[in-house]
């Protein structure tokens, strides 16, 4: 988890003034986990912290007590959980938020910041280590999000729509939308989505950063063939292809013939999904996503599918 500033810049371009919920420690157990947060507005709030009693509490109070705050769970909310939450209730406007602008990790706490806080802070702005939201000494510390995956999906269709709706809010995630025309997207795209109309998609194919995940579903079998093509030649982290298990033996054989290797063709994963969730491009999209958020612990050759993933194109 990391401090979303890409969503609290839009909640406040949107709503004006948001409180950001945060949870900063726990203590025994808890709905969620440090540094789940949620936006509140008047009106309206993304993201969750869980919980239920919870949430909604910190959704009442949001504007009127900011700063730290205890909750256990059992006794005061009823929950079943068992354990204690602490919570960090801070209150942003375009000026506030201002401040915080290229920063890459954020702290605060009571009166002066102690030196463990100093070292861990300057230890992950300066040395880039690895930091995860957590209490010091009583100052809350987290990292900003960064995102670390860059995806491409190839196809505005039902599927790649569904997709840009599960994957957008994932801060990690850049995501590059490509299809052949600007009529073939939605008419509104997610704030943190590069919609990239291309009449010859191929040509576009060379800006991919070598490390991004592509997902190619396009509404043509032999726009769908070049892609694969392209992008084998060009370089790729993970690469997914909907179909069907017939339509990848004859890619695999075209691609042969277009003179790749199998150790090369292999690393193109078709069928993707997840059979068991069904065909509606939502179902699709949960499945995929499932792959796709596990780039960050496996290796990418180990995300292709077994049998139990197929989806027909």
């Amino acid at each position: 988890m990391a401090f979303d500033l890409t969503s609290l810049h839009a909640a406040i371009a949107a709503h004006g003034q948001v409180a950001r919920v945060v949870i900063a420690e726990v203590q025994g157990s808890s709905p969620r986990e440090v540094g789940a947060a949620m936006l509140v507005w008047d009106g309206g709030q993304s993201g969750t912290i869980g919980g239920g009693a919870l949430e909604y509490q910190a959704a009442q109070q949001a504007f009127s007590r900011e700063g730290f705050s205890r909750h256990p769970l059992g006794p005061e909310l009823g929950q079943c959980c068992g354990g204690a939450v602490t919570l960090l209730t801070e209150i942003y406007d375009a000026n506030r938020l201002a401040t915080l602008d290229g920063e890459t990790v954020i702290a605060r706490g009571p009166s002066e910041m102690p030196l463990a806080v100093k070292r861990l802070t300057t230890c992950a702005r300066n040395q880039g280590v690895d930091l995860r939201p957590r209490m010091v000494q009583g100052w809350f510390v987290e990292p900003v999000a960064q995102p670390t995956t860059p995806l491409w999906i190839w196809g505005a269709g039902h599927v790649g729509r569904a997709l840009v709706d599960v994957l957008h809010p994932v801060p990690e995630i850049e995501i590059t939308w490509v299809d052949t025309a600007p009529n073939r997207f939605p008419d509104t795209i997610p704030e943190r989505v590069n919609a990239l109309p291309a009449s010859d998609p191929l040509r576009v194919v060379p800006h991919a950063p070598g490390n991004a995940a592509h997902l190619i579903l396009t509404y043509s079998h032999a726009l769908d063939l070049s892609l694969c093509d392209a992008l084998m030649r060009h370089g790729f982290e993970f690469a997914g292809l909907i179909g069907s298990d017939t339509k990848w033996a004859r890619f695999t054989s075209r691609l042969r013939k277009m003179g790749h290797p199998d150790a090369q063709i292999s690393r193109i994963c078709c069928p993707i999904g997840q059979k068991s969730l069904g065909k509606h491009p939502q179902a699709i999209a949960v499945g995929v996503a499932a792959q796709l958020l596990s780039l960050s612990t496996t290796k990418a050759g180990a995300l292709c599918p077994t049998t139990s993933f197929a989806f027909q194109a």
